[in-house]
């Protein structure tokens, strides 16, 4: 196992972090999972080191000119969702379905305080000891470790990012309150009953202070989580933006805690693979 250590990194905006120290490990060798390496990332806006693993797509050669686009997943960790999401993606990329691409697998420390935004609801305070501190770490991806990836890969602009459940509201409360982090955001059963169901019923009133808009959106919903992910479609059909594609599918056959491994590949696809997004079925929703 070989441990590289880089000191030379600097962010004119983060004079005092301590962005620049970073350990990248090569992951071992008898890893039933495509090969990736291990950053560990000191981070001055969480008070903490992240674990962070990154794979490269085949061909990728650093001394070329080639760029290639960056998927964040979050629940990035080796015992978490990286090693499934990985193998999906290493076939899809080798079987040229979508293009290359890394992956930027984010390992949880405190899951629940980093997924959740703020709540004046008590039963969604009780399910962690903190909660509320997404906007932190959100800070964290784009203040730390989209410059520290910048650094170490030759990124281009293009940037997605994928989360389930919990995960899965990060992901669509970063569309709403932080647009142009990504350029595509795929949301998997998203716990939208969090803090009552905000991110569908603010979903007019954030689309419309954000007219200018320009995102891709791939919202997918399991048969057991409700009707919350119903209404936030609704919503985002009377809400019409010119520069926000989107796409929504209901899978009653699918559970909440299935539908990541289940859809996975079909997202992937539905995301990189050039074609127009389906477009949604909004002969249902309510008129203004």
């Amino acid at each position: 196992m070989r441990t590289f250590l880089r000191s030379d990194l600097s962010l004119a905006s983060l004079a005092v972090m301590l962005l620049g120290l970073a350990w990248m490990t090569a992951a071992r060798a008898d890893e039933p999972m495509p090969a990736n390496l291990t950053l560990r990332v000191p981070s001055a806006l969480l008070a903490e080191t992240r674990v962070v693993n990154v794979y490269v797509p085949p061909g990728y050669d650093s001394k070329a000119d080639r760029r290639y686009p960056v998927l964040y997943m979050l629940d990035g960790g080796e015992k978490e969702d990286f090693p499934h999401l990985v193998e999906a993606l290493d076939a899809l990329i080798k079987s040229a379905d979508i293009p290359p691409m890394l992956l930027v697998g984010i390992e949880n420390t405190e899951r629940r305080r980093d997924l959740t935004g703020p709540t004046d609801i008590a039963s969604d305070r009780e399910i962690a000891a903190v909660v509320g501190g997404s906007a932190t770490f959100r800070a964290f991806i784009e203040r730390e470790l989209m410059p520290l990836i910048g650094t170490f890969y030759k990124v281009s602009e293009e940037r997605s990012i994928i989360g389930e459940s919990l995960a899965g509201l990060f992901v669509i409360e970063t569309l709403f309150v932080q647009p142009g982090l990504f350029n595509t955001y795929i949301a998997l059963d998203p716990s939208l009953w969090w803090n009552a169901e905000q991110w569908w019923r603010e979903a007019g009133s954030r689309l419309k202070a954000n007219a200018g808009l320009q995102a891709r959106l791939i919202l997918a919903a399991a048969g057991d989580s409700g009707n919350s992910a119903a209404h936030l479609v609704d919503a985002l059909c009377r809400n019409p933006l010119p520069g926000l594609h989107w796409t929504h599918a209901p899978h009653p056959e699918l559970r909440h805690a299935t539908i990541f491994r289940g859809l996975e590949r079909d997202v992937l696809r539905q995301a990189f693979s050039g074609d127009a997004l389906a477009e949604p079925d909004c002969s249902a929703a309510r008129a203004d």
